[in-house]
C-alpha cells in the first residue's frame, strides 16, 4: 500500500519516534482510507480488524525498522506455551478396562473381547440340512388364552435360527481357546459357560438331519 502521494489518498500520518502509537509499530501495516483516515490490521493481532495508526501501543510494540517475523516467531511460542494445559474428555467405557464376567478377570481388555465376538459373529459355515420329517412344517405357537391369536412359524425359518446361534457359539469357542492373551484356566473357564449354553439349546437337536450337528453339553464317557 503506498503512501497516498499521487493517488489521489490523504498522505500517511507521520508520527514522532517519541509517540507511543501503533503507526510506529512494525507489527502495523497500512490497509485503506475510511472516515478515519488510514487504518490498518496488526500483523499479531488480526482480531482486532482495522483501526487507526494513532491507536495506543499494546505490550506486542515491536519499533519499526526491526523485522517482524521475529516478533511473530514469539507470539507462536507464546501461544504454543499457552496450549499445554490438558484436554479433559468425557468417556463412558475405557476401550483398555479388563473384563470381569461374574468374578472372572481376564487377561482380555474389554475392545479385544468385543473384537472376537465381532469375529465370531461375521463367520459361519455351510447351513447343516433339516432333519426329513420336518420339511415344509409349522411350528404352532398357541396361547393360553382363547381370546387370543396363534401364530404359525415356518419350520425351516426357525431352523435357520437355531443353526445361526449354533454357529456362532462353536466359532467363539475356536476362538477363546486359540486366544493368545488367556491362560488355560481362564479357557477352561470360558468353555464352561459356552457349554452350558449347549446344554441349554439341546432340546433342538431333533431339528438337525446328522447328529454331528447337534448341541452337546456336558459330556460324558461311554
Amino acid at each position: 500500500m503506498t503512501d497516498g502521494a499521487g493517488s489521489g489518498l490523504p498522505p500517511m500520518p507521520v508520527f514522532g519516534p517519541e509517540e507511543k502509537v501503533c503507526g510506529n509499530c512494525k507489527l502495523w501495516a497500512a490497509h485503506s482510507v475510511d472516515h478515519r483516515g488510514w487504518v490498518g490490521v496488526c500483523r499479531l493481532q488480526a482480531e482486532r480488524g482495522l483501526f487507526p495508526p494513532s491507536a495506543p501501543l499494546c505490550n506486542k510494540f515491536l519499533p519499526r525498522g526491526v523485522a517482524a517475523k521475529a516478533a511473530e516467531d514469539t507470539a507462536r511460542r507464546e501461544r504454543s506455551a499457552r496450549s499445554v494445559a490438558p484436554v479433559v474428555r468425557r468417556r463412558e467405557r475405557d476401550p483398555n478396562e479388563v473384563v470381569d464376567l461374574e468374578g472372572l478377570e481376564l487377561n482380555m481388555t474389554r475392545a479385544e473381547l468385543m473384537e472376537l465376538i465381532r469375529e465370531a459373529v461375521g463367520e459361519g459355515g455351510e447351513a447343516p440340512p433339516l432333519a426329513n420329517k420336518w420339511e415344509g412344517g409349522t411350528i404352532k405357537l398357541v396361547p393360553g388364552k382363547t381370546d387370543v391369536q396363534g401364530k404359525d412359524l415356518p419350520i425351516d425359518a426357525f431352523f435357520h435360527k437355531v443353526v445361526m446361534v449354533r454357529d456362532k457359539l462353536r466359532v467363539m469357542e475356536q476362538k477363546l481357546n486359540a486366544h493368545p492373551k488367556l491362560s488355560d484356566a481362564e479357557k477352561v473357564e470360558m468353555q464352561s459357560y459356552i457349554t452350558r449354553i449347549y446344554g441349554s439349546l439341546t432340546s433342538f437337536n431333533l431339528l438337525f438331519r446328522d447328529k454331528d450337528d447337534h448341541f452337546v453339553g456336558s459330556k460324558t464317557e461311554d
